[in-house]
């Protein structure tokens, strides 16, 4: 039986914005202050996201590559490297679950604390939201951490909002009294809306949440249905949607009995492929990484043989889970001949929505670990010869006749 969820009325909002840049840029803190833009995973060649340099020559997220290079010359392209934002972003909603046992991913950067129950532990409300920050700044590098901001609030739609207000490093925290009063004075992009209704309400003068609170119920539904009575309640404060915290997570475990007993180290990891890969097929995995694991392995006589394992970074990825059992079962391997394998995830830590859209194949993953290894290969070209000496083709007209004005060559800058 799956245990039920907690769930908490009171609501902490933690939330980096532009999360994947600053990653980067942690990473790679030469990034830091210049024209820099992510490119789009999924092969698209579309800019995901853009730095405040590049957005003030006019380069905007969505943008093909061509757009942006025609409007900023100088921009560095840099890959999207999910696995590497996932990390960071595991490391911060781990170091969130040591305040508060409920913690909700909502978005690459954002995540909800509940705040119900820890005033006997940190006091008010703005001592818990000092907490909050203090923990997540411990766990974050510089660059994550100068963009952190901290909102707290009833519900989650209030802590959002308080966490767009706020200021890097000041927690804001919505009094229960001034809830409806702070609300009131929002505008109307606060509720998150699609870009249809969010026409339709300006369209119809409404600006903040406090002209929309105005209406009738009835007439906002009349007008948007189900969505719309739903932005009405947020908009009022009669909404609280509470923090729901995921589960704990059981240990999975896959098991096989060998047709015949081996020792065969090379059958041994192709039997471990196939059972890491049922394990995290497992639904209970869907939006989890793998933190700690361990193989176990019945023997064709003497004792049972085990390893235990944690992983240097939390993974999902089949390669990056087998590769350390591999180096184990090479120096430590089992002193008989192998009858049945087993793997157990045994620590699991939470993924986000965004990882799951970046990564949904393996060949996401797969572009991303290449990645990496282009730039550390580039960076030690640059430091022997001076100078870098690969280039990338982009697509700068693709409508032009000219073969040579549809694509061009831009220096490799990792």
């Amino acid at each position: 039986m799956t245990p039920a969820a907690l769930t908490s009325s009171r609501a902490a909002c933690v939330w980096i914005p532009q999360f994947a840049l600053r990653c980067e840029e942690a990473e790679r803190p030469e990034l830091a202050g210049r024209p820099v833009a992510i490119l789009s995973p999924d092969g698209g060649r579309k800019l995901l996201d853009v730095s405040p340099a590049a957005r003030r020559s006019g380069v905007r997220t969505g943008m093909t590559v061509g757009q942006g290079i025609g409007l900023c010359p100088g921009l560095r392209l840099s890959e999207a490297d999910p696995l590497r934002y996932d990390q960071y972003f595991g490391l911060l909603a781990a170091a969130l679950g040591e305040i508060s046992p409920i913690v909700q991913p909502a978005d690459l950067g954002q995540l909800f604390v509940g705040l119900d129950g820890l005033g006997g532990l940190y006091g008010d409300d703005a001592a818990q939201a000092a907490a909050i920050r203090r923990a997540a700044e411990a766990a974050l590098p510089p660059a994550l951490r100068t963009g952190l901001r901290v909102g707290a609030g009833l519900g989650r739609f209030t802590a959002w909002v308080a966490a767009i207000r706020a200021r890097p490093g000041d927690p804001h925290v919505v009094a229960d009294a001034d809830r409806i009063r702070f609300l009131s004075a929002q505008p109307i992009a606060a509720l998150g809306a699609d870009p249809a209704t969010r026409l339709r309400l300006s369209q119809l003068g409404l600006a903040t949440l406090g002209a929309l609170a105005a209406l009738p119920e009835d007439a906002v539904a009349s007008q948007f249905g189900r969505e719309g009575r739903r932005l009405w309640r947020l908009a009022t404060g009669r909404s609280v949607d509470p923090v729901v915290g995921r589960p704990p997570i059981e240990p999975i475990e896959a098991a096989l009995d060998l047709a015949a007993p081996t020792d065969d180290r090379e059958l041994l990891l192709r039997v471990l492929g196939r059972l890491t890969t049922r394990a995290l097929r497992n639904p209970r995995r869907r939006g989890w990484q793998v933190q700690s694991l361990e193989v176990r392995a019945a023997l064709e006589r003497g004792p049972s043989w085990r390893t235990a394992l944690t992983l240097r970074e939390p993974s999902a990825l089949v390669e990056r889970i087998v590769a350390p059992v591999a180096a184990r079962l090479a120096a430590l391997p089992p002193p008989a001949p192998v009858i049945r394998l087993t793997i157990l995830f045994q620590s699991l830590l939470p993924g986000t929505a965004a990882l799951q859209l970046f990564a949904r194949n393996a060949s996401a993953a797969a572009r991303a670990g290449r990645s990496r290894a282009l730039r550390s290969a580039a960076e030690e070209l640059r430091l022997r010869f001076g100078r870098s000496l690969l280039a990338r083709i982009v697509e700068v007209q693709a409508w032009s006749r000219l073969p040579e004005r549809r694509y061009a060559l831009i220096d490799f800058d990792p």
